[in-house]
């Protein structure tokens, strides 16, 4: 199991150095392709490229989107208020919440604490389903478990 992470860590870090390498390689190539001809600028090596993508991502963040969310721009549809799906559900909602009495409010609130009480999903993060042992029954399998010769 340490050699896949190990394997894993490499490969990533390789990958990494390959796209930083293209990455430089793509801005000194256009660099030295448009600025000079375009502005009579100097041509740049390919560390001078590196520097330059580092100062922009300085500039710019390095959250992906167009200025990441500073900006309106950028996650799942980016802004402050999400996507513009989001808005459709959030009046619905609001709309069935008004709707409902205060013994309504209070069991809807009970039964989402009891729903996601533990985390997401009927297994998902923090449930603590390692430590759940049910019995099998007929509709209800037992987990996997180890033979004990």
């Amino acid at each position: 199991m340490k050699r896949f992470w190990i394997k894993r860590v490499l490969g990533m870090l390789a990958f990494a150095a390959l796209f930083v390498t293209a990455a430089g390689w793509a801005v000194s190539g256009l660099w030295n392709w448009l600025v000079p001809v375009l502005f009579a600028g100097p041509t740049i090596t390919f560390v001078q490229a590196l520097g330059l993508l580092l100062l922009t991502r300085l500039l710019v963040g390095f959250r992906g989107g167009w200025g990441g969310r500073r900006f309106g721009g950028g996650g799942w549809g980016g802004g402050h208020f999400g996507h513009p799906r989001h808005a459709y559900w959030r009046e619905k909602l609001s709309n069935r919440w008004q709707d409902m009495t205060a013994e309504e409010r209070q069991q809807f609130k009970q039964k989402m604490k009891e729903q996601w009480r533990g985390g997401c999903g009927p297994r998902g993060f923090g449930r603590g389903w390692e430590q759940e042992s049910r019995q099998a029954e007929p509709g209800n399998p037992a987990g996997p478990t180890t033979t004990q010769l």
